[in-house]
């Protein structure tokens, strides 16, 4: 069990690491060859120049003013200058509200934490129930535990002032959270009526098709919205399944850089011996050729392989899956079609927003409708297993990573164990970091998992993959390591309860894990935000890429593209830290200043993250903010369930059903919120739209809205194929940009026939009622 000593070992060696990531860091950003890795968003903007280019020959690769050295930490307040306002435009609102995220829990736990120092730390300090417990039962306990309500003895009357705080804490989390869903709220309001023209306001993305034997899927889709939204129907484009061509592509770009590879060791070479390369899998093995014959090969092959994959792409009607990208005169035509139901039939001619083009996922739409409700069920179950077996080497591990574990493992170890600078290291910090690493991969097995389950944006795809990387959390991390045990044992407990005695277990177990959290939160929450500044990876990668593989300012450009934030990792580590400061506010407030230091200092690296480092793949104007809100809302009801275990425990008969209001209290205002702010996060109001739309014709009477919107939504790949091929004659991308405008006569004989002018005959097609007026004698 650790000491209050122990913690101050793993708090030092904390300390010291992020201190130290932060001098390597502040020595590296000052070096001319790492501009481009730590400031590489203001060179995607245009406004920075590469220091390397000018120069004496050791100023191009090493700073030689000793006067920035001395201000290596002036990049704190630098980056907090930049207001909010100037943020948004600079990053986008994502960007913007996602560091809110860190402020809230400031918001929340600075108040909470002084509230609980200045009144429940005396309370508990100022019992002896352990001491007592210790002197009858051979109890033992630390110092921590003598902090928290673990020292207040049963039936007392001193319960009922943790009823009273938890109470005041749950008032001011409310608080604070409807303040911010309001801002938010108002925020993206603000935004999407202010924010510049994007292909995504006037378009929708239609699904599930259906199939039409006299029509193609291009002609139904033009047809089914010139009968039903004639007056703001614009254009549409239909989508491919093209992931055999992606592949393809993608294929030969990777065969493009190991050719400069070769082509760039060849010529760097002071001999002239031509490099070689096996053709077995990675070049383990297989037989040895000439690298630069071999790969240039491979290239004329792809060569001709992609252009013969495009054509059938194009020609294959079997190529254009049951979904349309449909565009609109107006944002309040295209608002009427995403937010409405188009069919009597709700399970054909689904709509919903079509995501911004940089947004889109596009092998997911290939996946027919149908196949996605078989898909997500599949991943559910899936996940399920994944939860509970991954708690057995969360568990073996942690095992070893306490006195007990590696004495009854290793008892070799025990004289070295027993020392008591080690036996602090390995109570104070060892558990933390095993948790740590083993979680490193979960994130990219969260990811797949959410490809494979179907979603059309990636917008989309981080959420569903937050959102599963925090119910795993809650459970492997939270619960996993209060409770112990294997997954199966820990199923077989549960389900063997009562429901109303899980809570009980809960509660007792959670005061005593307090200094395992306290170590986690060093480790990741300390050491690891401080890490993550220093961007090791994409330090190592881009000088990789720039030695090996850049030729043009186009690759270096990809070298050194830091990608996104990153939402489906950083947002459920946030929800973690707020789920374990409100569940022990009330029962062990010792833990709070460690979690304010990791708000505190998250913020910070983030925002000069955001300013200077991440590029933003798309834009969403904050739709992730119901599910932060939501999360801590339930953060929140877990923490008063388990005050109510742990009372339980207490027999604290008389104070402990007041806490039973609680849980309501806090699930009606979730349906409040719900209810007042969540609709303009997944709707778009009307009159917004109608309001837009009128200042954009006032401004640009002219506007070419049709060729704006109209290749906005073709594939990349074609893109990707069109600016690699040479013979620009042969294949032009006009031919995708214009497919989608070519409106052709109607060949259905079984229904309603389109009752509007055609655009290829300017005669109108006589509708069903009149061809049978017709034929009557």
């Amino acid at each position: 069990m650790a000491t209050l000593g122990d913690i101050g070992v793993g708090a030092s060696i904390n300390i010291l690491s992020a201190f130290l990531f932060f001098l390597v860091f502040a020595f590296l950003r000052l070096q001319p060859f790492n501009d481009r890795v730590y400031f590489p968003k203001w060179y995607f903007k245009g406004v920075r120049d590469s220091p390397t280019r000018s120069g004496a020959f050791v100023r191009k690769f090493v700073n030689l003013d000793y006067r920035s050295y001395v201000r290596f930490l002036n990049w704190m307040p630098e980056a907090l200058k930049m207001p909010e306002p100037e943020l948004i435009d600079h990053a986008g609102l994502d960007s913007a509200v996602y560091l809110r995220i860190y402020l809230i829990g400031l918001k929340i736990f600075v108040p909470i934490a002084l509230v609980a120092w200045a009144v429940l730390v005396p309370v508990n300090w100022t019992n002896n129930s352990l001491d007592i417990a210790a002197h009858l039962k051979n109890v033992t306990s630390s110092d921590i535990d003598r902090l928290s309500i673990s020292n207040i003895p049963e039936k007392s009357q001193r319960l009922w002032t943790h009823i009273v705080v938890a109470y005041a804490f749950t008032f001011w989390t409310c608080y604070v959270l409807l303040k911010e869903y309001e801002k938010v709220a108002n925020m993206r309001l603000h935004f999407l009526a202010t924010e510049r023209r994007r292909p995504d306001q006037f378009t929708a993305l239609v699904r599930n098709v259906p199939p039409d034997p006299d029509e193609s899927v291009s002609e139904l889709v033009e047809h089914f919205f010139l009968v039903n939204h004639p007056d703001h129907y614009l254009t549409h484009q239909v989508v491919y399944n093209a992931n055999k061509l992606a592949k393809l592509v993608k294929k030969k770009k990777k065969m493009d850089n190991w050719l400069v590879y070769y082509q760039n060791k060849l010529e760097r070479s002071k001999t002239s011996v031509r490099p070689l390369t096996k053709t077995g899998f990675l070049g383990l093995w297989g037989k040895k050729v000439d690298a630069i014959e071999h790969y240039q090969s491979e290239i004329d092959k792809l060569q001709k392989e992609i252009p013969e994959e495009r054509e059938k792409v194009s020609n294959d009607p079997k190529s254009i899956v049951a979904a349309a990208f449909v565009s609109f005169k107006s944002r309040w035509g295209a608002a009427v079609c995403a937010q409405t139901q188009q069919s009597r039939n709700p399970t054909i001619w689904l709509t919903e927003w079509a995501p911004e083009p940089r947004d889109v996922y596009w092998p997911n739409l290939a996946i027919p409708y149908v196949e996605l409700t078989v898909k997500r069920l599949i991943m559910g179950v899936a996940f399920f297993f994944l939860t509970f077996f991954f708690m057995i080497p969360i568990a073996f591990v942690q095992s070893l990573a306490s006195i007990e574990g590696l004495e009854k493992a290793a008892p070799f170890l025990n004289p070295i164990v027993e020392v008591k600078f080690i036996k602090s290291v390995i109570t104070g910090f060892l558990p933390g970091i095993a948790l740590k690493l083993f979680l490193i991969f979960l994130p990219t097995i969260l990811m797949i998992m959410a490809k494979f389950e179907g979603y059309a944006s990636r917008s989309s795809l981080e959420r569903r993959a937050a959102s599963r990387y925090y119910l795993f959390s809650l459970v492997n991390v939270f619960l996993g390591s209060i409770i112990a045990g294997s997954a199966l044992e820990q199923l077989k407990t549960f389900m063997h309860q009562s429901p109303s005695d899980i809570p009980v277990t809960i509660g007792t177990a959670v005061p005593i894990k307090a200094t395992f959290f306290i170590t986690y939160i060093m480790v990741d929450g300390w050491a690891g935000i401080a890490a993550e500044i220093l961007m090791l990876k994409p330090l190592i990668i881009y000088h990789l890429k720039n030695t090996f593989l850049v030729k043009t300012d186009k690759d270096r450009e990809e070298a050194m593209d830091p990608g996104s934030i990153g939402f489906n990792t950083g947002e459920p580590r946030i929800q973690l830290y707020i789920l374990l400061g409100l569940v022990y506010a009330t029962l062990t407030p010792v833990l709070l200043p460690f979690i304010i230091i990791f708000f505190g200092l998250a913020y910070v690296v983030f925002r000069h993250q955001i300013i200077n480092v991440y590029n933003q793949e798309y834009e969403s104007a904050a739709a992730f903010w119901p599910d932060v809100h939501g999360r801590i809302l339930s953060a929140l009801l877990i923490s008063q369930l388990v005050l109510l275990g742990l009372l339980t425990t207490k027999k604290a008969a008389q104070s402990t059903p007041f806490l039973l209001s609680l849980p309501v209290l806090t699930f009606a205002f979730y349906k409040y919120c719900q209810g007042r702010f969540e609709p303009a996060f997944v709707r778009y109001p009307l009159q917004e739209a109608k309001m837009k739309d009128t200042l954009e014709r006032a401004r640009e009477p002219n506007l070419n809205l049709k060729g704006y919107l109209q290749s906005a939504y073709v594939h990349p790949v074609f893109k990707e194929c069109d600016d690699d091929d040479d013979n620009e004659d042969h294949y032009s991308f006009e031919k995708y940009e214009n497919e989608s405008c070519v409106t052709v006569a109607t060949k259905r004989q079984s229904r309603r026939n389109t009752p509007v002018p055609s655009r290829m005959t300017d005669r109108s097609t006589p509708s069903l009622p009149d061809a049978v007026e017709d034929l009557q004698p």
